[in-house]
């Protein structure tokens, strides 16, 4: 096992313990090239760490600064692991079969061959490589609905999806693991709702219909929701990667704030400069229309442009406490949802996406 030095560096505006090891620190991160990977990478950079990448397929011109060292492959292949973790010590993995609305049953093997198995896979080939800490991303989607409440770590989970489901399943294979000296190996993240620039899903859609002004609010709009920016997901990545206090643990992390989704369209459209939507629709006869649809659509063997899911998605409530991040390690955001989907506006309007 190699030896590890405790010494204070400056993160955010605290004064925290990191674990830095008597060689520069070599960090390993798989998934790189989705949507959170380039700023997991950016942050890594910025730290001043040693890189390395494993994806499916090679980075985009300009995703990260060159200099890189970018390995290929499936994180279910060992053999493609076992190379990709010579030399590591840290390993953030991100790497995963992501949410969709309403998958069909069919997709449940490959939901579990990817996030259960393949984080099985890097699990072992970090501990027999001598790894010292793997960050594993997972989803405040293990929760289930808040139901009026605020979740905690320490509230029970109740994943209803094939996503949350094999995350929960891979957080338990992470925080079982021990390294060779017995001491915990995993921390898991458990992010909000992640938005930004490059990051596809349901917070995406929802931005382009208000900038196309083809979108009404459904329901009364007091459901709650958990977000956190991309960057500051990057910034979380690099201090659970060495805060010694980290292992063996779970962090919500979030920007601190619980918004409704009213106040969620409201800063979305001042980001776009528009006016909120007047209209609201009601959630029974939408969601009944949805049914219809659903059905009928099935009926003809097509798929259905709006389902029941998309409506409870939409209107569920999930309101999550990021709180044990910052207070126990000294996590600071630095972006609320006003600056952080202004931001996300500037970038997507520079791109071309919006």
């Amino acid at each position: 096992m190699k030896r590890a030095l405790l010494v204070f560096q400056q993160f955010g505006r605290s004064e925290e313990p990191f674990l830095l090891m008597n060689h520069p620190l070599r960090i390993l991160v798989t998934g790189a090239t989705g949507a959170v990977g380039p700023r997991v990478v950016g942050s890594l950079v910025e730290a001043g760490y040693g890189i390395r990448t494993l994806s499916l397929g090679p980075p985009s011109r300009g995703l990260w600064p060159e200099g890189i060292e970018t390995q290929l492959g499936d994180i279910t292949d060992h053999s493609v692991i076992h190379t990709a973790m010579q030399g590591i010590d840290v390993v953030i993995h991100l790497a995963a079969l992501l949410h969709i609305v309403n998958p069909p049953p069919s997709l449940q093997p490959e939901y579990e061959r990817i996030n259960v198995g393949g984080t099985a896979t890097v699990v072992e080939a970090a501990r027999q490589a001598g790894v010292v800490r793997m960050v594993f991303f997972s989803t405040i989607a293990v929760y289930g609905d808040s139901a009026g409440g605020i979740l905690t770590e320490d509230s029970p989970s109740r994943p209803d999806s094939f996503y949350a489901q094999t995350k929960l399943a891979a957080e338990r294979i992470v925080l079982a693991a021990k390294r060779a000296d017995g001491r915990p190996l995993g921390t898991v993240l458990r992010l909000g709702a992640v938005y930004g620039g490059r990051i596809r899903g349901n917070y995406r859609r929802l931005l382009i219909a208000l900038a196309r002004g083809r979108f009404a609010p459904i329901g009364p709009g007091t459901n709650r929701r958990t977000l956190v920016y991309d960057k500051d997901v990057g910034r979380a990545a690099v201090l659970a990667a060495v805060h010694p206090d980290a292992a063996g643990r779970i962090f919500n992390v979030t920007d601190g704030q619980i918004h409704t989704m009213n106040a969620v369209i409201g800063i979305l459209c001042d980001a776009l400069g528009r006016r909120p939507p007047l209209l609201t629709l009601p959630v029974n006869i939408i969601r009944g229309l949805a049914g219809i649809l659903e059905d009928g659509a099935q009926l003809c063997g097509l798929s259905s442009p709006v389902v029941r899911a998309t409506i409870d998605k939409y209107t569920e409530d999930a309101a999550v406490d990021g709180r044990r991040f910052c207070e126990q390690l000294g996590f600071v955001p630095r972006y609320d949802l006003v600056s952080g989907w202004r931001e996300t506006v500037a970038e997507m309007r520079q791109s071309g996406d919006l």
